[in-house]
């Protein structure tokens, strides 16, 4: 029973280690990425379900940019650089990354690495790290690594090689030339899949 006790202690006291609070309705960083959470969501001229559907979206994880928020509604910059209003249950905080040009996936962050795949204009690959301009992603199975800077949805210190492999320490400061990295959590509970 002390051990338990114990345990439980440490957990409270230890709290989780991607804890953050930022001057936010979610309290998450505003610019964030996040993906569409489903294969059809409406973008709207305004926060409401009054506003007009200014862009229907039917690619599930695709990456879109929070650039500001209520305490329901984002306003959201796709990758074409539409702005519109989606509800937070049809954001997703898992991240994905757009390619913008071709590029090549490597086994490892280097041009010397053996080649995985040629990724090809449009297409969208799930996000697992970026590290000194490099970044680890997903796609059909197919795992490696690929220039930051060939995609949308990175952010600038992602896509700049550095020797900085950890955030800063305040992940609300987004102008930064390091930034605290946002755990792959859902955005909103009421998203995760």
């Amino acid at each position: 029973m002390v051990w338990i006790r114990a345990c439980l202690l440490w957990v409270l006291l230890t709290g989780p280690a991607v804890a953050q609070s930022c001057d936010t309705p979610s309290g998450f960083p505003v610019p964030r990425f996040v993906t569409l959470a489903y294969d059809e969501a409406a973008g709207r001229a305004g926060p409401s379900g009054q506003h007009p559907i200014s862009w229907m979206y039917v690619r599930r994880g695709l990456p879109v940019e929070v650039i500001a928020e209520t305490p329901d509604w984002r306003r959201v910059r796709d990758p074409g650089g539409e702005v519109v209003w989606m509800h937070r249950r049809l954001l997703s905080g898992r991240r994905a990354l757009w390619a913008r040009e071709p590029s090549d996936l490597r086994a490892r962050p280097d041009d010397d690495a053996s080649l995985i795949a040629r990724i090809e204009p449009g297409a969208r690959l799930w996000l697992e790290r970026c590290r000194a301009g490099w970044c680890r992603m997903e796609a059909g199975g197919q795992r490696g690594w690929a220039q930051a800077r060939h995609f949308w949805g990175a952010y600038a210190d992602e896509a700049e090689p550095s020797l900085a492999l950890e955030g800063a320490l305040d992940p609300c400061y987004r102008s930064s030339p390091v930034r605290a990295r946002a755990s792959t959590a859902s955005d909103e509970a009421s998203s995760s899949r």
